[in-house]
C-alpha cells in the first residue's frame, strides 16, 4: 500500500472511550501522542471522538470538547469502537450490550464483568458481527488471552496455572523474604502502594478468581464464570507456613490453577481454583517475585509454555489495550473480523471436593508411642495416601509433618476434620494444598 493509509468508510476509526483513570488516562495520551504511528499500525487514522467520565469538571488535562459525563450517549453516537477502562457490573454491562448489538466494536480490561457475562456479550457480537477483545483483563501486558485463543487454537491445552494478582504476589514474597507476618507485610503494601485502600477484591482471592475463570473459559473452549471457581485468600496464611514451606525447599504462592481432568471412566471435566499453595523454589513460578505477574501453560504439542510480566499499572495494561484497538482497527480495514467465542466443549466444571489435590499438614501431637499409627489409621481410613513423614519431638510434644499424594479435595478435608478430634493432637498447626511437584 502506498500514499496515506486507508480509511474506515472513507473516515477515521472514531474511538469511545469509557473511564480515564490510571489506565484510561495512559490510553488518552497515547493515542494523542502517537497517532501517526497508531494510523500506520492499524491501516487508518485513530480518532478519540470521546471520553466519558464521572465529573468532568474534574479533568482539566483533557480536551474540554471531548469530555462528557454521559456514557450511555457517548457509546450511542457516531463512533466505530468503545473502550471500557470503567470497570465494574452496572451499568457497565448494559452500555457495552448497547455499543455491540450496534455492530461497534468493544475493547475491555473489565476481568469482573467478562467472568460473569462473557456469553452474553458473545452472543451480542456475533449478531452483529462486531468484535469483542479483552487481552488486558489479565495479566496486564503480559499476551496471555491472545495466545491462548488464537496462537494455541490448534493444540489441546490441559493446564494453565499462574500467579495473576501482583498485590498478593508482593505480600507471600516479602513475607518469604523477610520473615513477617500477613498484617505488618499488607500494611507496608498499601504504604507503597501495591494494595488498595479497601484490599479486599486482592487479598480474598476475588480478583484472582475472576482471572481464573476467563483463563479456563480459553483454554478449555468452555464457560467457566467467577461463580465456578474455588476461591481462597491468603489472610489465613502465616509467618510459620512461611517458615515450614522454607523447610521443605518451597515457597508459597497464591495461584489460579485451570486444568482438564480425566475421570477414571474417561470423562473429562474442568477444575478451576484459586488458593495458596506451596510450590517447590525450583519450580518456574516460585521465582515470580514483587508485583509480577506469570502464568505457566501445559499443552500436548507445544509442551510447557511461561507468560511473565507486568501484571497491572497504567502503562502495561494500556499497552494491552492499544493493542487490542489496533487489532480491532485492522479487522474494520480489510473487512474480516477477530476470534469469535469458542465454547464448544461445553465440559462440566467440577467442584473443589472431587477436584484431586495434594496435601502440607502440620501437626502438633502428644509425644508417645502409637500416635503416628493412629494417625495414619485416619488417612487409611479416606483412602488418602501419605508421600512423607516427618517428625521432630519437643519437650512433652512432637511435630508431625506430613505430605499426601493426590486425593480427591473432600476427601483430605475429611481426613484433617478427623484427625482434628483426636486426643493425641493437641493442633492442627496448618494445612496447604502442594502443587508443582511429581
Amino acid at each position: 500500500m502506498s500514499g496515506s493509509p486507508a480509511t474506515v468508510d472513507g473516515r477515521a476509526l472514531r474511538v469511545a472511550l469509557l473511564g480515564c483513570g490510571t489506565v484510561g488516562s495512559e490510553v488518552a495520551r497515547l493515542l494523542t501522542e502517537q497517532a501517526d504511528e497508531f494510523a500506520a499500525r492499524a491501516g487508518a487514522p485513530v480518532e478519540l471522538a470521546g471520553i466519558a467520565v464521572r465529573r468532568p469538571d474534574k479533568h482539566p488535562e483533557l480536551p474540554a470538547h471531548l469530555l462528557t459525563a454521559d456514557a450511555a450517549a457517548l457509546v450511542e453516537s457516531d463512533v466505530d469502537v468503545v473502550v471500557e477502562l470503567v470497570g465494574g457490573i452496572e451499568p457497565t454491562l448494559e452500555w457495552l450490550l448497547s455499543a455491540l448489538r450496534r455492530g461497534k466494536s468493544v475493547v475491555t480490561a473489565n476481568k469482573a464483568l467478562l467472568a460473569e457475562h462473557t456469553a452474553e456479550l458473545a452472543e451480542a457480537a456475533d449478531a452483529s458481527g462486531a468484535d469483542l477483545y479483552f487481552e488486558a483483563s489479565v495479566a496486564g501486558a503480559i499476551p496471555l488471552l491472545r495466545p491462548l485463543r488464537e496462537s494455541l487454537a490448534g493444540d489441546r491445552i490441559t493446564r494453565v496455572m499462574g500467579i495473576v494478582n501482583g498485590t498478593t504476589n508482593f505480600i507471600l514474597s516479602a513475607m518469604d523474604s523477610t520473615g513477617a507476618g500477613y498484617a505488618e507485610t499488607l500494611d507496608e503494601a498499601s504504604r507503597l502502594g501495591y494494595a488498595e485502600a479497601d484490599p479486599t477484591a486482592d487479598v480474598d482471592g476475588y480478583d484472582a478468581a475472576s482471572k481464573a475463570a476467563i483463563l479456563a473459559s480459553l483454554a478449555f473452549h468452555t464457560r467457566v464464570t467467577a461463580s465456578d471457581v474455588h476461591r481462597e485468600g491468603i489472610a489465613g496464611v502465616t509467618a510459620s507456613d512461611i517458615g515450614a514451606a522454607k523447610l521443605l525447599g518451597r515457597t508459597v504462592k497464591l495461584l489460579a490453577i485451570c486444568e482438564r481432568v480425566t475421570s477414571e471412566d474417561g470423562t473429562e471435566s474442568v477444575s478451576a481454583r484459586v488458593h495458596p499453595v506451596m510450590i517447590p523454589r525450583s519450580h518456574q513460578l516460585a521465582g515470580v517475585g514483587g508485583a509480577f505477574n506469570a502464568v505457566y501453560v501445559e499443552a500436548d504439542a507445544a509442551g510447557e509454555l511461561m507468560f511473565y510480566g507486568q501484571g497491572a499499572g497504567g502503562s502495561p495494561t494500556a499497552s494491552a489495550v492499544l493493542g487490542d484497538l489496533v487489532a480491532v482497527a485492522r479487522n474494520r480495514v480489510v473487512g474480516g473480523r477477530g476470534p469469535r467465542e469458542s465454547a464448544h466443549a461445553g465440559l462440566r466444571v467440577r467442584p473443589m471436593g472431587q477436584t484431586p489435590t495434594r496435601y502440607h499438614i502440620s501437626l502438633d501431637v502428644a509425644d508417645r508411642a502409637g500416635v503416628l499409627a493412629q494417625v495414619a489409621q485416619v488417612f487409611a481410613a479416606h483412602d488418602v495416601s501419605i508421600a512423607t513423614v516427618r517428625q521432630r519431638d519437643k519437650h512433652s510434644t512432637a511435630s508431625l509433618v506430613i505430605v499426601t499424594h493426590l486425593a480427591q479435595d473432600a476427601a483430605l478435608q475429611a481426613t484433617v476434620d478427623e484427625i482434628g478430634k483426636l486426643d493425641v493432637v493437641r493442633e492442627v498447626v496448618s494445612v496447604m494444598r502442594v502443587e508443582g511437584e511429581d
